[in-house]
């Protein structure tokens, strides 16, 4: 009897043990079951959550090729600007552009690879040697400035210097051509050109660039047309040349920033324009260096870099 019971607990405990391996397979099978269904509806179908992210991709993706189209549009346009501005600079100047952002480019790019190549030591050394510069220059420059102060104080002439431009150009790109060996736009070949030309609209105002006595009045049909030529004293005059009307007389005294003129065309003139000239003790100067009261340096740099790559006057 006792032998029967133990079998049947032995029995009763096999088949506990079956049934619990069973229900863990069946477990496991379910369990990969559902992760196969998973993955496979995943593969086939979208949640909505991924199927709200897909389509804003798609949008995304659709409004940055709107804006890429877009973008090589106004690039295409741009392109063909400046080339017509090459073009028509060209055609005016006989001359190609300088491109001076090209150039500023190509300068930083050498700059900056020099700097990648060298160690923190060799940094820091350049940096210590650059700022022992500065500051050797800074102080060089404030005792000039102070020289430079002195002298002015003392000066008892110093309205008479020329210090301004004869004509409105704050965005300083109305003069065309610099002084120096130019290309004569009527004869075609390399003239001295004594002084700088502006392009200005007919009419537009001209004024005296230092306090002065109008020393010539000129309304002949010469080859400068109508000029003004203004003795500042001190060695210093100035000239206005192919003006269109003339508002002052010979033995008028003017004052900085007076209008004595409006531009024109008369003279030998290949365009509306006025040529402006400096003349120191008899001699003919570069006026560009006689605006210090209107340019700051950087203005300076900008305005020389302008002047210089017009390689033809207009007189």
């Amino acid at each position: 009897m006792q032998e029967s019971n133990y079998i049947t607990r032995i029995r009763r405990r096999k088949a506990f043990w079956n049934n619990v391996v069973r229900f863990i397979i069946q477990l496991f099978v379910w369990t990969g079951a559902a992760v196969l269904y998973y993955f496979a509806f995943s593969i086939f179908f979208d949640t909505p959550i991924e199927y709200r992210l897909k389509h804003s991709t798609d949008r995304l993706r659709s409004e940055y090729e709107m804006l890429t189209e877009r973008y090589d549009s106004l690039q295409r346009v741009m392109e063909n600007v400046v080339e017509r501005d090459r073009n028509v600079f060209r055609i005016l100047f006989e001359a190609d552009p300088y491109d001076f952002e090209e150039e500023n480019a190509a300068n930083r790019w050498n700059f900056y690879e020099q700097l990648l190549s060298q160690s923190t030591i060799e940094l820091q050394k350049q940096f210590a040697r650059h700022l022992s510069e500065t500051e050797r220059s800074i102080t060089q420059l404030q005792q000039s400035y102070d020289r430079m102060v002195e002298a002015i104080d003392s000066c008892s002439y110093r309205n008479a210097i020329p210090a301004i431009q004869p004509v409105i150009n704050k965005q300083l790109t109305l003069l065309t051509t610099s002084y120096g060996m130019r290309i004569n736009p009527f004869q075609k070949i390399l003239r001295s050109h004594q002084g700088v030309d502006y392009a200005i609209p007919e009419g537009s105002r001209v004024f005296a660039t230092a306090d002065g006595v109008v020393k010539e009045v000129a309304r002949r049909n010469s080859t400068s047309g109508q000029t003004i030529v203004i003795d500042h004293g001190g060695g210093y005059e100035t000239v206005y040349a192919h003006l269109g009307k003339i508002n002052v007389v010979r033995g008028q005294k003017v004052r900085r920033g007076d209008i004595i003129a409006l531009s024109g065309n008369s003279g030998l003139s290949l365009a509306p324009h006025l040529h402006y000239e400096v003349r120191c003790n008899g001699m003919r100067v570069d006026p560009i260096h006689y605006f210090f009261m209107e340019l700051s340096p950087d203005e300076y740099q900008r305005m020389m870099r302008i002047a210089q790559s017009g390689m033809q006057s207009f007189d």
